[in-house]
């Protein structure tokens, strides 16, 4: 057994596990928290709950003018790199596969060379992130170690996935084993890392920004404020 059987067997539960048991306890703990009633009158027309909660929610996904053109480059940034990352993710046939293989479930993947252009603007998009952070007064006072493990491991599974791309994924796909186990180990483990860390660090954003923003919806709209 060398690393990339490590890599692909205990390994890979072992991230898999504590990813679904980590998002489901941050959850839980979230869902559970006492919630005290608010006791002051809504103010006159203010929309239900449900409606302030959306407004929360679809408010936030895209930055105001007033915030300046800081924010709004920072936030379209945001977009170009999420849309990458998920181009690569779902798109990839080698990643396909490897998620049929391991599930069942598998769709069509995109042509190869969408994938290297998704591929290149996403690495782009996260060093411009980092440079912004780096340079920003206001990203670079509240940036915390958290930000930085929680970039570092993002950019690590993409930038080892584009080392071991040696050949179209037609080819890779038809072979019985892999060329160079070492960096596909490497590549393997770095997503692992990425799941380990994914529920404990800020990436959990993914599954928490609803809550708070429908949160804070909520409590605008029973205000008469604007979200």
């Amino acid at each position: 057994m060398d690393l990339l059987d490590v890599a692909r067997g205990p390994l890979l539960w072992l991230a898999v596990l504590v990813f679904v048991l980590g998002v489901a306890w941050r959850l839980t703990g979230v869902l559970r928290r006492p919630r005290l009633p608010d006791l002051s009158p809504a103010r006159e027309g203010a929309p239900p709950r449900w409606r302030g909660a959306l407004g929360g929610i679809s408010g936030g996904l895209w930055p105001r003018r007033s915030f300046g053109s800081s924010a709004f480059i920072s936030g379209l940034n945001g977009y170009v790199f999420h849309i990458g990352l998920a181009l690569i993710f779902f798109g990839y046939a080698p990643h396909i596969a490897f998620i049929r293989r391991h599930t069942g479930i598998g769709w069509p993947a995109l042509p190869d060379v969408v994938m290297y252009i998704a591929a290149g603007v996403t690495i782009l998009s996260m060093l411009t992130a980092l440079v912004l952070r780096l340079t920003d007064p206001v990203l670079k006072l509240i940036s915390t170690g958290n930000d930085w493990w929680s970039w570092g491991l993002t950019f690590l599974p993409v930038i080892t996935g584009m080392a071991v791309i040696t050949d179209s994924s037609a080819i890779t796909l038809v072979r019985d084993h892999p060329v160079f186990r070492g960096p596909l180990a490497v590549h393997l483990i770095a997503f692992e890392l990425l799941l380990l860390w994914f529920p404990f660090g800020k990436l959990m954003h993914a599954f928490l920004f609803p809550f708070a923003r429908g949160a804070t919806g909520v409590r605008f709209s029973h205000r008469g404020v604007q979200s």
